[in-house]
């Protein structure tokens, strides 16, 4: 059986964008356009009273909104949006996080970790500059070839994120949340993002999981030019463990990419046995002492472009300073001023 037979999808077409479809009692499925490789998100809408609340945003792309404009001509007909959830703080999630509560009058709930960081990208603020950034990259071996190309994209989180509302209702780990009659819980999690916020109605048994829990593709775990001894493959690892841990195994998890399914525990499992055996085969690549640019082919087997490789050295970073902190790999830093990994 195949990672992906061992999962339930029970519905196997997503709805167009500009459409709508139930998935589960008072949760409806959009999706919306990404102008990347991975080229979509899902967003959702929760019947609340006599009106709606909206998980995620979508890229601020006229596209994305033009797609909202059908849908709050559609299935919103002129019902009162009462609040905008963002999951956390990347674009695809927020970045019509201003325009939609500006637009419908509602308030924003996120996480202030998610919040604040989301001001400081979009603003180039308290380390979380492109200049930063291309630092961060040269000290780990990038070649000048992508390193300038990353600096002529500039602010490239802005571009996504024009806007971002100046006031906004905190939501922490364990909050319960009334939506249409409903209970929703707040479970944080870590390692993809600084304070991911996921939603659980127990009466439903539905999990908005966002970008922590993915059918089909690893989330992006990525080590950031602000806090570049991190390791945040240990808390992704933590995190997912408790959906296994509380929740129950036949929950429905809707994910920010990818299909709706069954097998949460399954999902797991899967991703602790993927991120173990790149763990090893990093540690293998590592037997003489290598940057983490040069090892980036070791997780990533295909060619990438500059978006993706942004990704790339981010996570290949995370399972370096991963393996570490464990005490499996050494790190040094040359007289070149590049830090290189090698295995003890």
């Amino acid at each position: 059986m195949t990672p992906e037979e061992m999962l339930d999808y029970p519905v196997r077409e997503a709805p167009a964008p500009g459409t709508t479809r139930e998935i589960a009692p008072g949760v409806r499925w959009l999706r919306m356009p990404l102008p990347f490789a991975l080229d979509h998100i899902n967003l959702w809408l929760l019947e609340d009273d006599d009106g709606f609340a909206i998980v995620d945003c979508g890229y601020a792309s006229a596209e994305t909104r033009t797609h909202w404009d059908t849908i709050f001509a559609g299935v919103i007909a002129g019902r009162p949006v009462r609040r905008v959830f963002a999951t956390h703080c990347h674009p695809d999630h927020v970045g019509n996080a201003d325009w939609l509560c500006e637009r419908s009058g509602a308030e924003l709930w996120m996480s202030q970790a998610e919040y604040l960081t989301a001001h400081a990208w979009r603003d180039d603020a308290a380390g979380f500059t492109n200049a930063g950034l291309v630092a961060f990259f040269r000290e780990n071996g990038l070649d000048p070839e992508r390193l300038g190309g990353m600096q002529e994209r500039g602010n490239s989180y802005k571009r996504g994120v024009p806007e971002l509302p100046r006031r906004y209702h905190r939501m922490m780990e364990g909050d319960r949340v009334a939506i249409g009659g409903r209970e929703w819980r707040a479970i944080a999690g870590y390692g993809h993002a600084p304070e991911h916020i996921s939603l659980y109605c127990a009466q439903t048994n539905v999990l908005v999981s966002g970008d922590m829990l993915l059918p089909r593709i690893s989330t992006n775990v990525a080590v950031s030019s602000v806090t570049p001894e991190a390791d945040p493959l240990a808390l992704f690892l933590a995190s997912i463990a408790r959906y296994a841990a509380e929740l129950p195994a036949d929950v429905l998890v809707l994910p920010s990419h990818g299909l709706p399914f069954r097998g949460a525990r399954e999902r797991v499992a899967q991703l602790e046995a993927h991120h173990e055996a790149r763990l090893a085969e990093l540690e293998e690549a590592c037997a003489a002492p290598k940057a983490a640019a040069e090892v980036i082919g070791t997780l990533f087997r295909r060619k990438l472009d500059l978006h993706q490789t942004f990704f790339a050295m981010g996570e290949t970073l995370a399972h370096l300073n991963y393996l570490a902190g464990r005490g499996r790999l050494a790190r040094a830093v040359g007289e070149d001023g590049v830090a290189r990994y090698v295995r003890r």
